[in-house]
């Protein structure tokens, strides 16, 4: 969960798939400090000592944060002020997701594949097919 060794790790790997030796699997770490799902609070398979320790311990915007200022890459209201900056981006875009309408039905099938691939619907009308674009399904909306 180190950011830079992951930055380096992909940029490893991209120069390598570049350089035609062909493709890279990269495995990543990461833990969840809140459970599964809504009815999964995590906490009947572990204590909530263990979920602070790894917070406290090997939490990635943490320890990225400590490296800024450690190295005095940047202070701690610069940081604060960068903090203000993500959270009003973050509310920005809830707002407009929140504001926004759907989008149409046919849009579920854009922008699948590479390729024009029929994508079959749960129901026949609610399919697509290729070179009829989205229109059959646009007929159930």
């Amino acid at each position: 969960m180190d950011v830079l060794a992951v930055k380096a790790a992909s940029q490893f790997a991209v120069d390598y798939a570049r350089s035609g030796k062909g493709p890279v699997v990269m495995e990543m770490e990461t833990y969840r400090y809140l459970g599964h799902s809504m009815s999964d609070p995590g906490t009947s398979y572990r204590t909530q000592d263990e979920v602070g320790n790894m917070r406290k311990t090997r939490d990635p915007i943490s320890q990225i944060r400590e490296r800024l200022l450690v190295n005095d890459i940047a202070t701690k209201d610069e940081i604060l002020e960068i903090n203000k900056q993500v959270k009003a981006e973050v509310d920005e875009a809830v707002q407009f997701a929140t504001d926004d309408e759907f989008p149409p039905p046919a849009d579920l099938y854009s922008h699948i594949y590479v390729e024009d691939t029929p994508v079959r619907g749960v129901e026949l009308s609610n399919s697509y097919a290729p070179g009829q674009g989205a229109k059959a399904a646009n007929q159930k909306q």
